[in-house]
């Protein structure tokens, strides 16, 4: 691996420091922001670096905004940022309420945004695991795409949820959606 060359959002793997991601680059060093261990600089030649998945290979130096670009998409990979979601519109200040077939049962009501937050956060959850799995290097193929298909069926279970969301490019999308693509 010519790791001389290796860009900003390159995920690695090194040896002492455990996973991480390139954030900065320099002359003679790379700036890594760790999992585990927070952010270093290591050298480029270091031989305790393996690379994982290649990002913006490129012998340049980055300016400041593709780097706070790359910081932002490195965050969201890695589930530190979640995407803002509108709720639809005419679900904003309305409530769920949860009526027990037994009348003399209290019913539960639930404001719809709280709902609505929980879904979301089951969503990118959902994606972050997918991400955990395709990056895995103890499962092969076949039992990534096992796993896969369990978590495009949990997708499809939460289409009914779609009616909630203002946008259609936040839906959820399940075995079928996949297929149309």
């Amino acid at each position: 691996m010519e790791q001389t060359t290796l860009g900003i959002g390159t995920r690695l793997q090194h040896v002492q420091y455990g996973p991480g991601v390139i954030v900065g680059i320099k002359y003679a060093t790379y700036i890594i922001s760790f999992i585990n261990t927070g952010i270093k600089e290591i050298d480029k030649t270091d031989t305790q670096l393996e690379e994982i998945i290649p990002e913006n290979v490129s012998a340049e130096i980055e300016t400041t905004s593709e780097v706070e670009k790359s910081l932002l998409k490195i965050l969201k990979m890695w589930g530190g940022i979640s995407e803002n979601v509108p709720l639809g519109d005419k679900w904003i200040k309305g409530m769920m309420l949860l009526q027990p077939a037994d009348k003399s049962l209290k019913p539960k009501e639930i404001p719809i945004e709280d709902f609505f937050h929980k879904i979301v956060m089951l969503r990118d959850r959902l994606r972050v695991l997918e991400q955990n799995i395709n990056s895995s290097k103890t499962l092969n193929d076949e039992e990534k795409v096992n796993i896969q298909q369990y978590i495009t069926r949990c997708y499809g279970s939460l289409t009914t949820f779609n009616v909630l969301f203002k946008n259609k490019e936040h839906w959820f999308v399940g075995e079928k959606g996949s297929k149309e693509d």
